[in-house]
């Protein structure tokens, strides 16, 4: 693995608007982002298959439909995903789906030569210890969080894949590793969100239902990072441009707050005004995950969306999908 502290290098790969860019994971989270932003760059021939459509697990499906659709870049944003519950509990799902995934994805996009190809990763592959703020370079350097531990695995193996890609066939495809996301077209169920989707429903319920109290997983004491996704919307599209490296990057806010502090946040976005409180049985996470985005920095590229705002705006998408108050939500 490279190690990556020095300033990247600028490089400049101009994508054809006009060819086919397949945004794989089309509908989820970040795919839509994604196409959202590519639709408002001018991009004319996005692809974007939802799973009905097309299973990224299913090898021949996905090999046929890049032989029928031949797209010139790819943007793999497509994964299983789920908050600390779901992952601890589900390891197994987490690796398998998301293995498959990838390699179906990648190996397909290599037999067709694809010559752009940004694999998205997540900042849970890096040690669960590692010096903060985290540099690239940290990746491998010790044991994993154990409640995320399979999908981790999941995504470090499709950051060595386009490695080796990389190094054995000269492809300039590149790896990039998003902090914690949120924005519209989140998953706010009430079992498997990640933790800013469910304090938004968790307060908004409590809200609705004039609840006394909120009580909050673990202690409220870890620290964590927060981007929302049209800012990483924007930095897909700088590092498919300017960016060309074997080292995966950052791609962050650079600030991190406590789960505390986020969960007051959400309260006063939401007009919550009860007591919250923590339930300490309920396990932490890693004790804090904030990234260095020096590198990503040096490409031109900074987040403008605040925390408080981008967390409103999503509030107001998630009360515009008449999510509010609801008891069960299947998303």
């Amino acid at each position: 693995m490279t190690a990556a502290s020095t300033v990247p290098t600028v490089t400049h790969h101009t994508l054809d608007r006009s060819a086919p860019v397949f945004v794989a994971g089309r509908n989820g989270l970040v795919g839509s982002a994604v196409w959202r932003h590519l639709t408002a760059e001018g991009f004319t021939a996005l692809l974007g298959p939802g799973s009905a459509e097309l299973d990224l697990r299913d090898r021949r499906a996905v090999f046929d439909w890049f032989a029928e659709n031949q797209p010139q870049a790819v943007i793999l944003a497509a994964a299983r995903v789920g908050g600390i519950k779901a992952n601890a509990t589900r390891p197994t799902e987490f690796i398998s789906d998301n293995l498959r995934i990838q390699v179906n994805v990648l190996d397909a996009a290599l037999k067709h030569r694809v010559q752009r190809l940004l694999f998205l990763g997540s900042s849970c592959i890096y040690p669960r210890d590692a010096a903060q703020p985290i540099r690239e370079s940290a990746l491998l350097t010790g044991p994993l969080e154990e409640t995320n531990d399979a999908y981790a695995i999941a995504k470090i193996a499709g950051i060595l894949q386009v490695q080796a890609v990389r190094r054995q066939y000269g492809l300039p495809w590149i790896s990039a590793m998003p902090t914690n996301l949120y924005g519209p077209g989140d998953n706010f169920h009430a079992e498997n969100s990640h933790v800013l989707p469910s304090l938004i429903r968790r307060f908004d319920q409590a809200h609705v239902e004039k609840a006394a109290k909120v009580v909050n997983w673990g202690t409220g004491t870890p620290r964590r990072e927060f981007l929302h996704v049209d800012d990483l919307a924007r930095a897909c599209l700088v590092l498919l441009e300017r960016y060309d490296s074997d080292s995966p990057i950052n791609v962050g806010t650079g600030e991190d707050l406590t789960i505390r502090e986020l969960a007051e946040m959400v309260a006063s976005v939401v007009g919550y005004e009860g007591a919250l409180e923590w339930d300490p049985t309920q396990p932490d996470g890693t004790p804090r995950k904030v990234l260095d985005i020096s590198r990503i920095s040096a490409l031109g590229w900074t987040p403008e969306i605040g925390l408080y705002d981008g967390i409103a705006s999503t509030y107001a998408w998630y009360m515009s999908r008449g999510f509010a108050g609801l008891r069960t939500m299947s998303c």
